[in-house]
């Protein structure tokens, strides 16, 4: 297993003991912790489980249950393509296969050269504008496959 840099175990324990007095606060937590290391690294669940006084398989349930939270590093952009029915509707199918073969991964992969991550996201709250995407929290709407390409290449220069 992957371990914590002392700064990011400095991190990780510093969100746990700032939290925990909360009521109910994993959640809250492991958003902290993705919010500062950008990714829920496994070697926080131990962390977070002793805090919380809870096992590690309900800490590592939470996180795998959620899509939004990542275990692994992101790229250097992150690319939120929208999977609600209005995007689906209107080519969010045809782009997401699109955007797959562009990169060469599937959603939640980051890219081999750390550039790029794919994650799907439900709903950007961009509807009358579908299909939808968001790149490094910049939302685009009515987006091709062409007008992808052309918002990555901007990204890869």
């Amino acid at each position: 297993m992957e371990t914590l840099t002392p700064a990011g175990s400095d991190t990780v324990r510093r969100i746990v003991q700032d939290l925990k007095g909360r009521t109910g606060p994993l959640l809250e937590m492991l958003h902290a912790i993705q919010a500062a290391l950008g990714y829920v690294p496994p070697a926080a669940v131990p962390l977070v489980a002793e805090g919380l006084n809870l096992s590690r398989a309900e800490v590592h349930g939470v996180v795998t249950f959620y899509h939004y939270f990542r275990r692994t590093p992101p790229g250097a952009h992150t690319v939120s393509l929208c999977r609600a029915e209005a995007c689906q509707s209107m080519g969010a199918e045809r782009l997401a296969e699109h955007v797959k073969r562009r990169l060469g991964v599937d959603f939640h992969e980051t890219t081999p050269d750390g550039r790029f991550s794919l994650e799907p996201i439900y709903c950007l709250g961009n509807c009358a504008c579908s299909p939808a995407v968001m790149i490094d929290g910049r939302l685009h709407g009515r987006v091709t496959p062409e007008r992808l390409d052309a918002l990555l290449a901007e990204q890869e220069r």
